[in-house]
This record gives structure tokens, C-alpha cells and sequence, in this order.
């Protein structure tokens, strides 16, 4: 990088790489989770052309597909913090404080 404002320009590749790369809590990716699936590349976000037999006429099975992502989703998070809670109580004694200590 010869100009340090030159970040700005990689900004948006940086981007689309973070929201594609899978998440070690989540299992999915960001960009997954949100539109329920993972692009390649750039390319694939663009939009398909509007011509009928590009476009789907029932979005109910995406939204179900998706609603049913975001529970399992939230689901693995949930264990994984539990998981990390158990970790980082094991060998802790519970200490009781009475009125006064």
C-alpha cells in the first residue's frame, strides 16, 4: 500500500471477505445467516435479471428456510455459551458472602 488512504479503497473486499468467512460460534457465515447463502464472489450479488423464468414466485420456502437457519443458529450459539461458562467455572467454589463480610 504506497497511500495510507488507499484503505479505504480495499474497504468494501475486506468487507465482503469478513461477511463470508464461517464463524467459529455460528457454524455459518454472516452473510449466510442474513440471506441464506454464502456468495463466491462479487459477482454473485448482483441482481438477476426480472425476466419471470429468473425469479422465484414463491419466496415462502426461502423465509421458512431461513426462520428455521436463524433458530439453529441460535441454538448452536446458546450451547456454545454454555459450554464456555462450564470451562470457565470449572474448579470455582462458590463462595457465600453473609451480612458483614
Amino acid at each position: 500500500m504506497q497511500n495510507i488512504r488507499e484503505w479505504e479503497e480495499l474497504l468494501p473486499h475486506i468487507e465482503f471477505v469478513y461477511n463470508r468467512v464461517v464463524h467459529s460460534t455460528t457454524s455459518y457465515s454472516p452473510f449466510e445467516v442474513l440471506y441464506g447463502c454464502n456468495p463466491l464472489t462479487p459477482l454473485d450479488l448482483l441482481p438477476l435479471p426480472t425476466h419471470e423464468a429468473w425469479t422465484c414466485q414463491d419466496g415462502e420456502p426461502k423465509a421458512k428456510y431461513i426462520q428455521d437457519l436463524h433458530l439453529q443458529v441460535m441454538e448452536t450459539i446458546d450451547r456454545r455459551v454454555k459450554k464456555q461458562q462450564e470451562d470457565g467455572n470449572k474448579g470455582r467454589k462458590e463462595v457465600i458472602f453473609q451480612e458483614g463480610d
